[in-house]
């Protein structure tokens, strides 16, 4: 099974970050994927936090939806679509759900995934900080997927810090995580690497990184480095800077052969 993520700069136009998508997904498309991975705000990385409520959508409905499952179909892609604003039924309109919806590739909408961890941390003395609870509530829910490529355990950026997330996730059967991303410079050139494979060896489990990278409208500047990583720590591909897809062969079969063979998480007792 070949996979993909997608690498973007995604600026305040959404019809403009609409079209790199679609052509990103054809290519990958026609290097013989069947899955494909979409970095976090791949619609809309605002100039104000507050401006993703202006984007918004009700779940079902809206061009962002419609253009995903449009797509997705045209494509013959599973997509797990990054994040995008959608709407919270709570009392402050200027806070919006950063989602990960999935479809097939029949555009079918198949599950919504809420993002747990907001990204509320000073950096570099504060001279960097980041508030998005401000403009974002919350999500609840652990969401996973079946795929053809296996259970895929959905997360978005800042949850890669969580790893009770990702055991969580193996619980339910997860053997692919999908880690949508808007990382900073700062913590990308830290930790990124480091954690992502953290996640695929500790859970012997694939890791489907899709990553912003390069200056934004607000000023944040994002690490990019999207990355496939096997269920032992190998790096499969890596991207460069620039919009682009990089893809790598998976095999749905290796995270159980490996969980037998190296019974790691068997051994749990906490």
């Amino acid at each position: 099974m070949r996979v993909a993520t997608i690498q973007m700069n995604s600026g305040a136009d959404v019809p403009a970050n609409l079209k790199v998508v679609d052509e990103l997904l054809g290519e990958a498309a026609k290097d013989g994927c069947e899955m494909a991975v979409l970095p976090e705000n791949f619609a809309l990385m605002p100039v104000c936090d507050r401006d993703k409520a202006r984007a918004a959508e009700t779940l079902g409905e809206g061009p962002i939806q419609t253009f995903l499952s449009d797509v997705s179909r045209r494509h013959g892609l599973w997509l797990i679509a990054g994040s995008m604003p959608l709407s919270s039924p709570e009392i402050d309109a200027n806070r919006v759900y950063g989602a990960c919806p999935v479809y097939d590739a029949h555009g079918v909408e198949r599950a919504v995934y809420r993002k747990i961890h907001l990204f509320d941390v000073d950096l570099v003395d504060k001279q960097e900080s980041y508030r998005e609870s401000l403009s974002m509530y919350p999500g609840d829910d652990v969401i996973s997927v079946m795929t053809p490529c296996g259970r895929v355990g959905l997360t978005i950026c800042y949850d890669l810090r969580f790893p009770e997330l990702f055991r969580q996730l193996v619980d339910v059967g997860a053997t692919i995580f999908t880690v949508p991303a808007a990382f900073t410079i700062t913590t990308g050139e830290a930790h990124w690497h480091t954690l992502l494979r953290a996640r695929a060896i500790e859970n012997l489990a694939y890791v489907v990184a899709a990553g912003q990278y390069g200056e934004h409208p607000d000023g944040r500047s994002t690490y990019g480095h999207s990355l496939i990583i096997d269920p032992w720590g190998r790096i499969l591909a890596e991207a460069d800077d620039g919009n682009c897809f990089i893809a790598a062969d998976i095999d749905p079969l290796l995270p159980a052969q490996l969980r037998s063979e190296f019974p790691a998480l068997e051994s749990r007792r906490l």
